[in-house]
């Protein structure tokens, strides 16, 4: 596990909302990736990086089935990434205002979520990847009873992973995934059988170690 993930309290639903609703001018916190080599990667390329924007779809607490944080299993036909666990988003388009636009447009043609439906309380910082994007996580209060629609074309299989689970920053762990050649460290999550790893993952244990920290 991350160093000195016992000594944090884990956080809940109601910790999300007071992180998100505090008062703070500041910009948030860029988002690392585990790995030292892909951060340089990452930086030297990010004048060229295209724009994306990913949601956070976290159910409203519900006194019986608590929060939980919507998630998709990219379709196995996908040239990239096909077959990995994902956040609704992709890249933003001209017609998009913002990050907030498109992070919206993409989870309602991916798991046909209705903009409507979603009550943005915030966003992350930006996470620069290798593979060429520039990503934007906003998050979103959803209602726990809707029911999603996943693109064919886009989407195996929707699913939801507890909100207690993704802001433990004990649950999460490092291994080691061969690319280009050479060894480089990624965070991995797991959840019944899915296995949460790669950007997704970096995002999720970054809003866990961000939430967290207003707790201690």
């Amino acid at each position: 596990m991350p160093d000195n993930a016992e000594k944090i309290e884990s956080p809940d639903y109601q910790d999300l909302l007071n992180y998100f609703s505090k008062s703070d001018s500041a910009a948030p916190k860029p988002i690392s990736h585990p790995d030292k080599e892909v951060n340089r990667i990452a930086k030297e390329s990010e004048r060229e990086l295209r724009k994306a924007a990913v949601l956070l779809p976290v159910t409203r607490q519900h006194p019986d089935t608590g929060s939980n944080l919507v998630l998709t299993v990219r379709s196995e036909n996908l040239k990239s990434h096909a077959g990995q666990i994902s956040l609704p988003g992709g890249t933003q388009e001209d017609h998009d205002v913002d990050a907030v636009a498109t992070a919206l447009r993409e989870s309602e043609e991916e798991i046909g979520l209705p903009p409507h439906h979603v009550e943005i309380i915030g966003k992350l910082g930006d996470l620069a990847l290798p593979s060429g994007f520039f990503v934007t996580p906003i998050v979103g209060i959803i209602e726990p009873n809707l029911s999603f629609t996943p693109s064919p074309v886009e989407v195996a299989d929707i699913f939801q992973v507890p909100l207690e689970l993704v802001l433990n920053v004990a649950a999460y762990t490092h291994s080691t995934m061969v690319f280009n050649d050479k060894p480089h460290v990624i965070l991995e999550l797991k959840f019944e059988d899915y296995r949460i790893w790669g950007a997704t993952a970096a995002i999720l244990y970054h809003l866990a170690t961000e939430v967290s920290s207003q707790i201690k």
